[in-house]
């Protein structure tokens, strides 16, 4: 499937706050991915990289603001969050990214080449009957990206998808999501290592609760917006309300304050830090 970049925006941020029993775990948030998007999602521990990832697939609803969704989109959690206990062989993991388009366990046998061809190109040729409980952390990996292949959406969201696998599995993943790339499509990954992020995601959003910096990795990954980072995470108050609007968040402002249409060629349209 090759995905056009004359596409509408996938996913457009709007006033955006998510959050649990009314305490926002990511707030303030305005921004455009475009079609054809390779964003990393970055930030210290518990910054709200997976609550935007839920929020953007439609697993928690907004506090505040609203997010719009142009097209279909796969998602990918962290591997953590998946039962693996549950009696599933490897193809039948794999063969659940049919279900949209095919309905559910009928569609396997019917599509079991388009299955096989899906975990031979994440290198799990010759695993299809065997359990999910019986994999490494890199094959369980696998499976879950061949899964996404068989999804075939415009969009993919992947939540923390090399921690724990080891780096031969990284490698193989990475070349796979540049081909999604190459292809058009938009990725939007959460991530921890900086050096991987810099190497391979032209874009960077990071976050710490809030929007710190959006825009090119090289200009967004600065030692000045990750010590900022650092600090507003570590100040951050776990039973803090809803901000009573955009007058309460002060110190907020330098995030909504600079679009990148103002800072001349190759504007994503998105919301980048002053710095």
């Amino acid at each position: 499937m090759n995905v056009s970049r004359q596409q509408p925006a996938p996913i457009r941020l709007v006033g955006l706050t998510l959050g649990y029993d009314r305490h926002p775990a990511v707030h303030h948030l305005d921004g455009t991915v475009r079609a054809g998007d390779l964003l990393a999602l970055v930030g210290p521990n518990g910054a709200g990289k997976s609550t935007l990832l839920k929020g953007m697939a439609g697993e928690i609803r907004c506090l505040e603001g609203r997010i719009e969704r142009a097209g279909a989109l796969a998602y990918m959690p962290q591997a953590d969050e998946i039962d693996r206990s549950f009696p599933l062989s490897v193809m039948d993991l794999a063969g659940m990214g049919l279900w949209r388009r095919s309905g559910a366990w009928r569609s396997l046998r019917r599509n079991s080449r388009a299955i096989e061809a899906a975990l031979s190109a994440v290198g799990l040729e010759g695993f299809e009957a065997r359990p999910i409980g019986t994999l490494s952390g890199g094959q369980f990996r696998r499976a879950l990206f061949a899964r996404l292949i068989l999804q075939d959406c415009p969009v993919v969201l992947l939540d923390e998808p090399f921690t724990g696998i080891d780096a031969r599995t990284v490698d193989d993943l990475l070349a796979l999501i540049a081909a999604w790339h190459a292809e058009g499509r938009t990725v939007i990954a959460a991530l921890h290592d900086l050096a991987q992020v810099r190497a391979h995601f032209p874009s960077t959003l990071l976050l710490a609760r809030e929007p710190v910096a959006w825009g090119p990795t090289s200009r967004v990954l600065t030692q000045e917006n990750l010590a900022r980072a650092r600090n507003l995470s570590e100040a951050w108050d776990e039973g803090a309300p809803i901000c009573a609007g955009r007058q309460a968040a002060g110190a907020h402002d330098h995030a909504h304050a600079h679009d990148h249409a103002a800072h001349g060629p190759g504007a994503h349209g998105h919301h980048e830090d002053a710095a």
